[in-house]
């Protein structure tokens, strides 16, 4: 399975994107803006192709557990990064709710003139998880590519 994340809008605190999943549009986007220094938990991860696994194990997971019960099975993690831990694929609404992470959402207000964010998250995450979470209990090759396409970054 491919999933890819093409970036099409960086503003000042975000970037908001659209996933693929082999090809096909599933949802968009929302991370942390571009930076040429990585700041923690303030900075997207570089463009490049990522493994992604179930990872069941942290405070995320737990938490996900308890919400989705019988639907959970671990959180899709992004691996591989370099200089970065823990990237997760999950729910979130703006900034403030990812520390690198890629948010999911059925709409996005745009991130030019205002903050960008993504909506209906929890919709957009039960739409996407079960194929993605399927494929690699099934022990298939997952991988998401994350593509900057934005013409203008903001720094």
């Amino acid at each position: 399975m491919e999933l890819t994340v093409l970036r099409y809008s960086a503003g000042r605190d975000s970037t908001l994107g659209l996933l693929f999943v082999d090809g096909k549009f599933r949802c968009y986007t929302l991370e942390d803006e571009y930076r040429s220094i990585k700041v923690y938990g303030e900075t997207r991860i570089p463009a490049g192709r990522y493994h992604l696994k179930l990872r069941t194990c942290g405070i995320h997971h737990a938490r996900y557990q308890k919400k989705f019960p019988g639907f959970h099975k671990g959180m899709l993690h992004v691996t591989g990064v370099p200089n970065f831990t823990n990237i997760l694929i999950h729910i979130g609404n703006d900034d403030d709710d990812t520390a690198g992470c890629l948010l999911v959402g059925e709409s996005t207000i745009s991130n030019v003139n205002l903050d960008g964010r993504v909506n209906q998250s929890t919709n957009a995450y039960k739409m996407v998880y079960p194929e993605i979470a399927l494929a690699i209990e099934n022990k298939e090759e997952v991988w998401i590519t994350y593509m900057d396409e934005v013409i203008f970054e903001r720094e």
